[in-house]
């Protein structure tokens, strides 16, 4: 029979040793790298109260499934991630969808020096490109949400992914190029699947990658999709890039002559 001495001796040793695993663990917690269910220090809690009106409740209940769904899919967060193991190729499919890609592409095509028609084509897809970067930016500032806690920094993303996530500017870009090269330069059903199946996955690309919310990328498809049918309304032709560039020419030219010819009148 032990005694009290030696039972209070050893439920401080216990003790002691449930401290010290738990400091442990929370040392290990705070030193790893990319957590898949780490919080980041947002409140994620959205308490509801019921004298709060229908529209209040109906958005925080919508807002905490974003939330929770957005944190489901970020499985190539990071290295250690569920998926981590495809997280290089997941930024490859990430990367096509980007604008500088896309803009040194387009830019090379309509300074190759094709058809007249190609020039067209490659001249109101550039257009269409600096459309989407203006109006992504402008909806970003506006709304000013943060990106998700998941979200890696990598050397890539420093230099070129904005801090705000709503929308996303990589599902308009996919959805407004996608639908540009439907309408313009893809005309086999092989190719329309390829270009589909392209704009599906860097959009899903986002979600793998925690870049942004499920809603994010929601609305920045519905929003390139909408901006194709602007690029439509708008589209210049080559005879009237012609015609604008030789109209303004014009006006500089006599403008530079008037102020000549009132140079020598002073004179």
């Amino acid at each position: 029979m032990s005694s009290p001495t030696s039972r209070r001796s050893s439920c401080r040793g216990g003790g002691c040793g449930t401290r010290a695993s738990l400091s442990d663990c929370s040392v290990r917690r705070r030193s790893s790298s990319c957590s898949y269910f780490s919080s980041g220090g947002q409140n994620e809690e959205f308490p509801v109260s019921l004298s709060q009106p229908i529209f209040t409740i109906t958005l925080r209940f919508l807002l905490a499934i974003d939330l929770w769904l957005s944190k489901r899919l970020g499985v190539c967060a990071c290295e250690d991630s569920p998926w981590g193991g495809i997280r290089p190729l997941v930024r490859l499919v990430e990367f096509s969808g980007h604008v500088v890609p896309w803009l040194i592409g387009t830019v090379y095509t309509l300074l190759r020096g094709g058809s007249a028609e190609e020039q067209e084509v490659m001249l109101n897809l550039a257009l269409a490109l600096l459309l989407d970067l203006l109006l992504v930016r402008v909806v970003k500032t506006a709304v000013k949400r943060r990106r998700p806690a998941q979200n890696r920094s990598d050397i890539f993303s420093t230099f070129f992914v904005e801090r705000y996530s709503f929308p996303s500017g990589h599902a308009t870009r996919a959805a407004l190029c996608a639908r540009f090269l439907l309408a313009r330069l893809v005309d086999t059903a092989s190719m329309r699947v390829l270009v589909v199946g392209w704009a599906s996955l860097v959009s899903l690309s986002r979600l793998l990658l925690a870049r942004q919310y499920v809603t994010d990328v929601g609305f920045g498809l519905v929003m390139g999709y909408c901006q194709y049918s602007l690029v439509e309304r708008l589209w210049v032709t080559r005879d009237c890039l012609q015609d604008l560039l030789l109209l303004r020419l014009s006006e500089r030219l006599n403008r530079a002559y008037s102020g000549l010819w009132m140079a020598d009148f002073k004179h």
